[in-house]
């Protein structure tokens, strides 16, 4: 992903700008072309960011005109629009001024139909939060599903690779009537995000998110179950009891066997196979939510469990079902592997089965080892 920005895209940003304002030298985003090359992404786009600080003339108006005008040139298009809304935004904040801050509101909405000003946005959210918000609730009704789905995307909670809001997460109930607009959104692009976003909340303050959860539900479309689904997904993991009876899972008297493993030690690349069962101890048909938990070893020799969907079922009273899964411990970019004692446990709707030990084993020639002590040898 860090190859999005490279020396390439910075050179054909250059070339845009220069299009609609020639008169610009831009030597230090000249510079910056040979400045990004075996950088991470998020440092790239500072790189260029500041560059454009740098190059062009000093003052938001400056800023915006060059910005609103190079959104009509062929080649600004894609990764390269990351930077500049950064830009926008860093040039609102020196500002200062309300009327520079509403115009880079907009300037962002604008810049997010082709690529996205999630990150961007951020910023002015970090310096006028109350202002911001109420900007972007306006944005809720926009004709244009991109920036629809900003108004929600950029003010979640714990918006994946972007800076922190913390007024945000002290404040949650201030983006409900955000979320309370586009649950019913026409674009699913929209209400993804709007799902992602009550899942974010859950995180923060999990009775607003029954509350909110309870009135989409009285008042649904179609697409809300599914909305519902995806946005209560933490809380159905961790056993809510109001999240699980909002999606209709029944049933307090399953029982979960320790899982059985096909093996106790998984390769390195490898995958974990186990089974376990569940059982309705009850009298009355249970709607039952599975899931099971991967302790993952980390580098300081802790364990920590991360929950993950296995499967639904309906029980009968007194009914058993095995359930099996393979879980793949291949190479991905999200999560290290450490070899070492792991453990795996399975729930039905939040019953827990004792858990069963396994050890993933060493790459001799490329990963380190764990001591069991906490630490890497």
């Amino acid at each position: 992903m860090d190859e999005l920005l490279d020396p390439a895209v910075v050179g054909r940003l250059r070339c845009s700008l220069m299009s609609v304002a020639p008169g610009l030298k831009l030597s230090a985003l000249e510079e910056a072309e040979n400045l990004v090359p075996g950088r991470r992404l998020r440092d790239r786009v500072d790189v260029v960011r500041d560059a454009l600080l740098e190059d062009i003339p000093s003052g938001f108006g400056a800023a915006a005109s060059v910005v609103r005008d190079v959104l009509t040139a062929p080649q600004f298009a894609g990764w390269m629009i990351w930077p500049v809304s950064e830009f926008v935004a860093a040039r609102a904040i020196a500002s200062g001024s309300t009327d520079d801050f509403d115009a880079a509101m907009d300037v962002l909405a604008q810049l997010t139909i082709p690529l996205s000003s999630e990150f961007a946005v951020r910023d002015l959210l970090n310096a006028r939060p109350e202002r911001g918000l109420g900007i972007m609730r306006t944005w809720t009704g926009h004709e244009n599903e991109h920036v629809r789905r900003l108004a929600t995307e950029g003010s979640r909670a714990y918006l994946p690779w972007a800076k922190r809001v913390p007024w945000l997460i002290t404040q949650p109930d201030a983006t409900r009537g955000i979320v309370n607009a586009l649950y019913r959104d026409p674009a699913e692009y929209v209400r993804r995000s709007v799902a992602n976003h009550l899942n974010d909340l859950s995180r923060v303050d999990p009775a607003l998110v029954a509350q909110i959860a309870q009135t989409w539900h009285a008042e649904s479309d179609e697409h809300t179950p599914w909305v519902l689904r995806h946005g209560l997904r933490t809380l159905i993991k961790r056993a809510d009891p109001e999240a699980l009876a909002l999606l209709g899972y029944t049933g307090n008297s399953l029982r979960v066997s320790r899982p059985t493993l096909s093996a106790p030690n998984v390769a390195p690349g490898g995958v974990l196979e186990f089974a376990a069962v569940v059982t309705n101890d009850g009298s009355d048909a249970a709607a039952v939510a599975i899931d099971y938990s991967i302790g993952f070893l980390r580098a300081n020799g802790d364990v920590r469990p991360k929950t993950f969907k296995l499967a639904t079922r309906r029980l009968a009273p007194r009914e058993s079902v095995v359930v099996r899964k393979t879980h793949s411990f291949r190479p991905i970019t999200t999560r290290t592997y450490y070899p070492g004692r792991h453990f795996v446990t399975v729930q039905a709707n939040g019953t827990l089965s004792p858990p069963a030990d396994f050890t993933l084993q060493a790459d001799i020639e490329h990963d380190p080892v764990v001591d069991q002590g906490g630490g890497l040898s």
